[in-house]
């Protein structure tokens, strides 16, 4: 009865210990699926912060912001002084909007709908609908802004509140 017990117990070590070793082969692949996990992750945690923020928006009654920009980034360093140094924007942005900003690039689609650039500013409806009449200058990075943009920024802050008021 010991030796039955025994062979039992070396065999289910020897399977657990069989599916807890990496090989080889398939550890390449772990290492390619950690930024997806990650991304997932931080897409997960986009998504409920834009879940809060439109919780946030039912009862202030404010349109979402979403600002993509790098701390690295020149274009986004560059953009991040013009928007501080304007006062009229600074206003807006403290008493019209929730702000919520992306320090990270998602994978999700939904937040990049023309592709990854950074800086872009989205602007986001209470049904976590971007709205994508709302854009910049640019073709072909719609949502992208650049420091000499900011009356354009301004302008269309106050089209994504108009347009939240009219539509309500």
């Amino acid at each position: 009865m010991v030796k039955g017990l025994m062979s039992v117990l070396l065999v289910l070590v020897a399977v657990s210990y069989s599916f807890g070793r990496p090989d080889k082969a398939g550890s390449s692949k772990k290492e390619n699926k950690f930024p997806q996990t990650l991304s997932r992750v931080c897409a997960a945690a986009m998504q409920a912060c834009l879940q809060a923020a439109s919780i946030k928006h039912k009862s202030t009654n404010k349109p979402v912001m979403v600002i993509h920009h790098l701390e690295d980034c020149p274009h986004s360093q560059a953009l991040k002084q013009a928007f501080a140094s304007n006062r009229k924007i600074q206003k807006m942005a403290d008493e019209d909007f929730i702000l919520l900003n992306l320090v990270f690039e998602t994978t999700d689609k939904h937040l990049s709908p023309d592709g990854q650039y950074v800086p872009r500013i989205i602007f986001v409806d209470p049904s976590l609908t971007i709205r994508a009449d709302i854009t910049g200058r640019y073709a072909n990075r719609l949502y992208a802004y650049e420091p000499a943009d900011i009356n354009l920024l301004i302008s269309n802050m106050e089209k994504a509140k108009k347009l939240l008021k009219t539509e309500l």
